[in-house]
């Protein structure tokens, strides 16, 4: 009994919903988050659990590839495409699950 107080539930990757220019993922609880763009990848690790998924989702008149793999910590969604993409991401809590969600763009050439 004391076991199941003291370790908390693991954060589970519940759903994955395509958007235009969005990908919205649902969890069981807030998972903590850090993306980074490398090379005009967008990569974003998530402290949960969950199955692999791929797919693509429009932007701007073309395909964004996107993947979903359990890592050594976690989960990691990345997005790749013909053309480096940036991306804005927030989550929120919705009738007591997490969704966040990643809203791309493409990414702004330095002059």
């Amino acid at each position: 009994m004391i076991g199941k107080v003291a370790t908390p539930e693991p954060r589970v990757l519940a759903q994955i919903e395509v958007l235009p220019a969005a990908l919205v993922l649902w969890f069981n609880e807030e998972p903590r988050v850090h993306g980074e763009v490398n090379d005009g990848v967008l990569a974003i690790a998530f402290d949960a659990y969950g199955r692999a998924g791929a797919g693509q989702l429009p932007l701007d008149g073309r395909q964004v590839n996107w993947r979903v793999q359990q890592g050594d910590k976690g989960l990691l969604l990345t997005f790749i495409a013909a053309r480096a993409v940036q991306g804005d991401w927030a989550g929120t809590e919705v009738n007591g699950r997490w969704r966040f969600e990643v809203r791309l763009r493409d990414a702004i050439a330095p002059p």
